[in-house]
């Protein structure tokens, strides 16, 4: 576990060396800021001899001390207002950087992980997780830096000023740094604990609102509350008692302190009755500064138990952040991987064997030959792996063995953004962002001229309720599409590829969602659109599929019947019972 936090430690601190100015300028007002606060005990000493001796008040001078007290007040507050400043630029940098770092890797992780993970695990880290980041770290920056040259700073002076009793601080001071370390290493691990419930809580609440209506339609909200009260307790009892501990450290060591500043008072009382034989100059003012020193020398360690704890859940979540980043990406193009230009469509499997799973295979030994401009319709129960031969071509996912090529070239060969290029994909579940419709029309083809969107949408059958929406293209649809029908959001995903037309197309249960009137326009749309381009069209209900130039019956994971509608029904095998079971009643 130390291992673990020391080399999240080292990364923090790498991340924080590409602002090396700013620190360096920091470390310049941290040390105004001390040095400033060390220099007002040394007034305040000196005011007090002034008001002892011979019984005499020197008012004068005690004005001219305060005069010099005041600007040098005035200047401390000002570096120490600059210095919060940096501190927080180099903090939220840092966060910034950290969390732009995680978001890219997220853009290149391969699927499995996403698909294996909660998505609001992962949100989690990005958000939860790099927020309590930055409070640790803006603390740190604000306490650490002040806080270590605050005891460096007083020791020396003590030293300077009396040997004797600076050494008996020093000597009773590693007793709070045992006491915070002792508390501190088990701090790290219930923080982190803390962190792992918070992503699982955040993926149930996230789960509960995308299936909201699920949830309701099956009177599931008792049992949601149960579970999320269990959650709920699990993270409290975790946080309690990470909280607990770390809270034991600030009274441990203001315990400590409180020791060290009376054996302060004690040994400098003894000092000022008894004369040492020493030759140490000793007296009441020095005995305040001395006093003043004591304080400003603890304190620190009280702010900087704060610091730990705070640093100990910073370091937990950003170990979790780590964890994300660290994943291994999706494979790197091949340096010798090509740009597919011209793209003609002849797309084969060539003894392709995948699981998602080592113990489960699923396809084995898969061979298939597709030529340019053919109509590739599959189906086969669910489970057979139909989605699975789609995330296959599209690189979503690797062949275990076997090799799937495009027009000759192995896809391993292939640039992975010109290979996706090259297909324009509708699925079964539609996804549209935040924004105008126009915006999620033209998210493939950015550069898209109006009549080229509009000329999009009436091949796809939506321009019309585009245009009874309240600002037509321009209407802004929330997440996911907002209010608008699942037809309709599917209608949307279609004119997307419609404005691309990519040279291959892919269609997972496209049509799914629409009535069968707007499906049979679709299906002309389709026909047009697919005129001379690879597609591989995959389908539930086999009436949508009769003309296709050919169709794979896929079953456990193999092709167990091949042809067209007509040839597969003289068979009356697999395919024959699939299509008469639509009718039957």
């Amino acid at each position: 576990m130390a291992k673990l936090r020391k080399g999240v430690l080292k990364r923090v601190l790498k991340q924080i060396a590409k602002y090396k100015w700013a620190v360096a300028a920091t470390l310049f007002f941290a040390l105004l800021t001390v040095a400033g606060t060390l220099a007002a005990p040394v007034f305040f000493g000196q005011v007090v001899k002034l008001i002892v001796k011979s019984g005499v008040v020197y008012y004068e001078k005690i004005f001219e001390k305060f005069i010099i007290l005041a600007a040098l007040i005035a200047v401390t507050c000002v570096s120490q207002w600059v210095m919060s400043i940096i501190n927080n630029h180099i903090a939220y940098c840092v966060v910034r950087d950290v969390r732009e770092e995680a978001f890219v890797k997220m853009q290149y992780l391969p699927l499995k992980f996403v698909d294996g993970n909660p998505v609001g695990d992962i949100v989690s880290r990005n958000i939860a997780d790099v927020d309590q980041f930055a409070e640790g770290l803006l603390m740190g920056f604000t306490q650490l830096f002040t806080g270590v040259l605050t005891i460096l700073g007083t020791l020396a002076l003590m030293f300077f000023y009396n040997w004797i009793i600076a050494l008996v601080v020093f000597v009773v001071t590693p007793l709070s740094l045992f006491v915070a370390k002792f508390i501190a290493a088990r701090t790290y691990s219930l923080f982190k604990k803390s962190s792992e419930i918070r992503g699982r809580q955040t993926a149930f609440i996230e789960e509960m609102v995308d299936n909201l209506k699920v949830v309701k339609a099956f009177n599931r909200e008792e049992e949601n509350l149960q579970k999320f009260d269990e959650l709920n307790e699990e993270l409290t009892r975790a946080t309690l008692k990470s909280v607990f501990y770390s809270s034991l450290t600030n009274p441990c060591t203001r315990f400590v302190n409180a020791i060290v500043y009376a054996l302060v008072a004690l040994a400098g009382a003894l000092m000022l009755v008894f004369a040492t034989p020493l030759p140490i100059a000793f007296d009441v003012g020095i005995l305040t500064s001395l006093l003043a020193y004591a304080n400003q020398y603890t304190k620190p360690f009280n702010e900087i138990s704060g610091v730990v704890t705070e640093l100990q859940n910073a370091v937990a979540c950003a170990g979790r952040i780590y964890d994300l980043i660290d994943e291994p990406s999706r494979k790197p193009d091949l340096p010798s991987a090509i740009e597919l230009k011209d793209v003609k469509g002849d797309v084969e499997f060539d003894d392709v064997s995948f699981s998602y799973e080592e113990d489960k295979r699923l396809i084995e030994n898969l061979s298939l030959k597709v030529k340019s401009g053919q109509r590739i319709a599959i189906v086969g129960p669910t489970g057979c792996g139909k989605t699975t031969l789609i995330n296959l071509l599209m690189r979503f996912y690797d062949p275990v063995s076997g090799e799937i090529t495009v027009d000759g070239h192995s896809e391993f060969n292939i640039k992975l953004k010109s290979l996706r290029k090259s297909y324009g994909m509708v699925l079964q579940d539609t996804w549209l962002k935040s924004g105008t419709v126009r915006e999620n029309i033209v998210f493939g083809k950015p550069s898209a001229t109006e009549d080229e969107i509009v000329a999009a949408a009436k091949a796809a059958r939506s321009h019309n309720f585009i245009m009874q929406l309240p600002q037509g293209y321009d209407t802004v649809i929330g997440e996911d599409g907002g209010n608008l029908s699942q037809g309709q959001k599917q209608l949307l995903c279609i004119t997307r590829i419609m404005l691309c037309l990519p040279p291959m197309l892919i269609l997972d249960e496209a049509t799914s969602s629409i009535d069968t009137r707007t499906e049979q326009q679709i299906q002309r749309a389709f026909s047009d659109m697919m005129n001379g381009r690879t597609s591989f069209i995959v389908a539930h209900r086999l009436s949508t599929i009769k003309n296709a130039d050919l169709i794979l019956v896929m079953r456990d994971g193999n092709i167990i019947e091949q042809g067209t509608h007509e040839q597969l029904l003289e068979l009356n095998g697999f395919y024959s019972r699939l299509y008469n079971s639509q009718f039957a009643i």
